[in-house]
């Protein structure tokens, strides 16, 4: 039978605190530029020119249908490469998850806007103002209730996705828990720990998500 010692990994409690700060560091980063892609994507998908919903679509298709894995590796390796600019692993992670987060988020600001009735368009318009009046002074302030409990979901999601820059040696949680686990020799009790402080920072967030979804969801029933 296994005998866990938890006691023996406490000398490493600097490293694994290192790591879960790099991770809600890079997560709020890739938030932060996520959103602002998803929202600059989402608006302009609804362009009536192909020339600028064209591209966009390719740019959200690409990216949502390949794996977030494989991205960042072609980011560190091979977009050097084409591009002739070197790429530390951070960079590439944080730009690899920023457009693919942005590109989720996306889909979800297209369709709140979408969910909106095209007759509000129609009477803003009619009041003489123009479309980009209408869409942050009626469309948008509407849509962004409606698109509040997908965004923090996706947000959630961003955060899980950190656990893959260790493939980049990025410092984050689980690199540095992997760091450790190969020098205590100890993998269970690291990657328990690991686990536990996911569980710590998810569960809280989950949670608020499912309370700000359910007060939104009684202030439109009110």
């Amino acid at each position: 039978m296994y005998h866990w010692d938890f006691g023996a990994i406490w000398v490493y409690r600097s490293l694994l605190a290192s790591g879960l700060f790099y991770t809600v560091l890079y997560t709020a980063v890739c938030i932060a530029l996520g959103l602002l892609i998803g929202c600059v994507v989402g608006i302009g998908r609804l362009s009536s020119s192909g020339l600028i919903s064209g591209p966009l679509r390719a740019y959200v298709e690409v990216f949502r249908c390949t794996p977030l894995l494989v991205q960042l590796i072609w980011f560190y390796y091979a977009l050097p490469v084409l591009m002739h600019i070197e790429m530390t692993p951070v960079t590439a992670s944080v730009l690899a998850l920023s457009l693919y987060g942005g590109a989720f988020y996306s889909e979800i600001v297209r369709a709140g806007v979408n969910s909106i009735d095209p007759g509000q368009t129609e009477a803003g318009m009619a009041m003489g103002m123009t479309a980009a009046q209408v869409m942050r002074r009626v469309i948008l302030p509407q849509a962004f209730k409606r698109m509040v409990p997908p965004l923090m979901s996706q947000s959630i999601m961003q955060l899980k996705n950190t656990s893959l820059l260790s493939v980049l040696a990025v410092p984050d949680l689980l690199y540095q828990g992997q760091s450790a686990a190969h020098d205590s020799y100890r993998p269970l009790e690291i990657y328990t720990i690991v686990a536990l402080c996911y569980f710590l920072v998810l569960f809280p967030a989950t949670l608020a998500s499912k309370r700000l979804e359910s007060r939104l969801a009684r202030q439109d029933h009110g």
